[in-house]
């Protein structure tokens, strides 16, 4: 399991998404194309994200659905 990877996940969604972010599947395609750029510029395999999830597709539609500005910088 990887810390740093659930920790950027959660960093990550409250400093990109808000209680306005669209919940559509090509807003959300678009965020889980953002975040894995935004995780491979900081070193960060895909890999150490996806294990910490059930699904990136379902935790980002959960992240706006159910906002919550998580931890910040």
């Amino acid at each position: 399991m990887s810390t740093r990877g659930v920790n950027f996940l959660d960093r990550w969604i409250g400093n990109n998404l808000s209680e306005t972010a669209k919940v559509d599947a090509v807003s959300i395609s678009e965020y889980t194309h953002k975040l894995y750029a935004d995780a491979k510029a900081l070193g960060i395999k895909r890999e150490e994200i996806d294990e910490e999830v059930d699904g990136i597709y379902r935790t980002l539609v959960d992240a706006v659905v159910h906002f919550d500005a998580g931890l910040t910088e």
